[in-house]
């Protein structure tokens, strides 16, 4: 299990690692992936540290499920796509990199290869110009 000091996320909640922030609420932060599949990969997560959905709590559930619609439509408002994945890993057999729960939202269109991760970073101002546009939409 991994400790919240040890965790990325609950790092860049605490603000000691930067993000892109799409947006923030008392229990609820959501950040441009700087690994997306996709312009607009935005990443949902409880500010309180757990690895899975076996792991957070009821209320916590709750606020990330309606920030995953908010930032959906803000998704969908910015950039137009022709579909929405939003998909929670549980565990690294699942493909869960980050042991912090969190929901991935990503804009899908027509043709486009379907990936969860992206393969290289992303370049830090394309992610705050998209963090800019979705969260304008909110």
């Amino acid at each position: 299990m991994t400790s919240a000091r040890d965790c990325v996320f609950c790092q860049i909640v605490s603000g000691a690692q930067p993000c892109h922030k799409v947006l923030e609420t008392d229990h609820v932060l959501a950040i441009m992936d700087i690994y997306p599949s996709c312009d607009g990969h935005t990443l949902v997560m409880p500010k309180d540290h757990c690895e899975s959905v076996f792991d957070i709590s009821e209320s916590a559930m709750q606020a990330v499920a309606l920030a995953v619609r908010r930032i959906a439509a803000g998704i969908r408002a910015a950039l137009e796509p022709d579909g929405m994945v939003v998909s929670q890993l549980n565990g690294p057999s699942a493909g869960q990199t980050v042991m912090h729960y969190h929901v991935h939202v990503v804009p899908r269109n027509e043709g486009e290869r379907r990936r969860l991760h992206g393969e290289s970073g992303a370049d830090p101002a394309r992610l705050a110009e998209l963090a800019r546009a979705i969260a304008a939409k909110l």
